[in-house]
């Protein structure tokens, strides 16, 4: 399949969002603005040295050709990159404060809505066409998130915030093409600490002195930021919004499993009935793209 290394590049990155909360559940004693303000500034810090020191050449060509542009294609640029910081900035801190102060099975659910939203966002402005298999696994997950949320209410609510700005990140960098996808990431992640940076000295905490919350930190920084986000950017650029957004639902199935297994959190036969839903629409999704009918020889005529 032609599309291999977009889908892994994607189920890598979005199984490692899936194990998430064994770093991020560790830091539950500390202020949600917190472990996003450091969480940032490490990422920030670990673009720039990666880009001053491997990345010069790459940086150059990528401001070459943004200065190649005409007026126009040079604010779309803009407002398409500076929009991707803003989602970023508000998914992550509604996705941080959700999971240490509400629960794992909400932000779960958070990124089960997701998937729906990008097919539609992509549908509506992408033009994105599907199939009708694949609107039948859409409808499937809109089952499974309606059931879910029939066991609590809230927890869609905070899944539709936290799931509506990642599906407007996913659905504006599929339209932001041309340039490297690690110094996009680089501008996204530097702005997202610029843009926190005034905020800092009002709402962080006292400076953390324990060594654990700057390990955990630092790993998140690398192993569930840098490294992902950069994955799902090169997904991007071989498959389309929906298709990416329905691979998301493998992020939450592994953190509902988290959530009982390791967690002990309450799982209802409601809940498990919903997850098993969603896990068929992903299967039925991308049926099309992994199954693929090959031409078979038969007395020298081709059937297909």
């Amino acid at each position: 399949m032609k599309n291999a290394k977009y889908y892994l590049a994607a189920i890598v990155a979005y199984a490692t969002w899936g194990f998430f909360s064994l770093v991020l559940k560790p830091l539950s004693a500390y202020a949600s603005v917190d472990i996003l303000f450091y969480r940032i500034f490490s990422c920030a810090l670990f673009m720039l040295l990666i880009t001053a020191t491997f990345k010069r050449r790459a940086l150059a060509e990528t401001l070459a050709k943004f200065k190649a542009l005409p007026a126009p294609q040079k604010r779309s640029v803009v407002l398409l990159n500076v929009g991707g910081s803003v989602f970023l900035n508000i998914n992550w801190f509604s996705f941080i404060y959700v999971l240490n102060h509400v629960s794992i099975k909400a932000t779960s659910l958070a990124y089960l809505v997701c998937p729906i939203l990008t097919t539609l966002l992509a549908y509506f402005l992408l033009r994105e066409r599907l199939s009708r298999s694949q609107w039948a696994a859409v409808a499937l997950s809109i089952l499974g998130c309606v059931l879910l949320s029939y066991a609590n209410i809230m927890d869609m609510v905070y899944g539709v915030v936290i799931g509506l700005t990642y599906a407007c990140y996913l659905v504006s960098q599929r339209k932001n093409t041309g340039f490297d996808k690690f110094i996009l990431l680089t501008f996204h992640i530097v702005l997202s600490a610029i843009l926190l940076l005034p905020f800092y000295p009002a709402y962080s905490g006292p400076l953390p002195a324990e060594t654990h919350f700057w390990g955990y930190i630092e790993v998140i920084a690398v192993a569930f930021t840098i490294i992902p986000l950069f994955l799902n950017l090169y997904a991007l650029k071989g498959l389309n919004s929906s298709t990416v957004g329905m691979l998301l639902n493998i992020n939450p199935i592994i953190a509902f499993a988290l959530a009982n297994v390791v967690y002990h959190e309450h799982i209802s036969l409601l809940q498990l009935t919903a997850y098993s839903i969603i896990f068929i629409a992903v299967v039925v999704f991308n049926a099309h793209y992994v199954v693929k009918r090959k031409p078979v020889q038969v007395s020298e005529v081709v059937v297909e």
